[in-house]
């Protein structure tokens, strides 16, 4: 039995070690002498890049199972409160904190040539923003508005429509042909599933009602209380 035993273990060493297991990895596995381990996998390849890749993933692994630690806990934390003190900071918006607030977006994030009012952002919540302060302050044509998608080659393209028409409140008729993009891993690789939006409406006069609204938000006066 004890010779049959010595034989698994001597086997079992040759197996490890073939999948790039240290002479230390082994002998904790099995228990047995280093000395036992050396002489029996002493003809066995080692491929360092495959330990490479082991230890690699070992590493990831044993981050997983530890979980954040007490530093990345500690951001974790700030960043909620942080988030909850913004939000309570901020408040209810009234209407000419909303009319404010859109000016300061469109100063950002609008298109300044003349003839057409364009935003473009994937964020959601943004758009939804837009589109709510355009029709509250402004005699928006709902058939002239437009929605232009920028989408990578490869992604839902109806998934992605019918999300928009839910967050713009555009029909799906009124969108114009999207972009197709061609990823290119060299410049960046995040791909957003459901597409860069631009929301247009051509108006002129509308436009420049807006662009009036940026002049005077940028004209204004800042207190300094130092």
């Amino acid at each position: 039995m004890g010779y049959r035993g010595k034989v698994a273990e001597r086997e079992r060493a040759r197996e490890l070690r073939a999948q790039a297991w240290t002479y230390a990895e082994i002998v904790a596995e099995l228990g047995v002498a280093r000395s036992s381990v050396s002489l029996w996998v002493r003809d066995v390849p080692f491929d360092e890049s495959a330990r490479a890749a082991r230890a690699g993933k070992n590493r990831n692994k044993g981050a997983q199972n530890r979980g954040p630690n007490k530093l990345a806990r500690a951001k974790q934390a700030e960043i909620a409160r942080l988030l909850a003190e913004g939000r309570e900071r901020v408040g209810e918006l009234s209407e000419r904190d909303l009319l404010v607030a859109g000016a300061a977006l469109y100063a950002g994030e609008g298109d300044k040539a003349d003839g057409e009012v364009r935003l473009a952002n994937c964020d959601p919540r943004m758009i939804q923003f837009f589109c709510t302060w355009l029709r509250r302050f402004f005699d928006v044509d709902e058939g002239r508005l437009r929605v232009r998608l920028y989408l990578h080659e490869g992604l839902d393209l109806e998934a992605a429509q019918h999300f928009w028409v839910g967050v713009t409140g555009v029909p799906l008729e009124q969108f114009l042909k999207p972009y197709r993009a061609v990823a290119d891993p060299s410049i960046r690789r995040t791909k957003h599933l459901m597409g860069c939006p631009a929301v247009c409406y051509s108006c002129s006069r509308t436009h420049r009602m807006i662009m009036g609204l940026v002049s005077g938000l940028l004209a204004c006066r800042v207190h300094d209380p130092g």
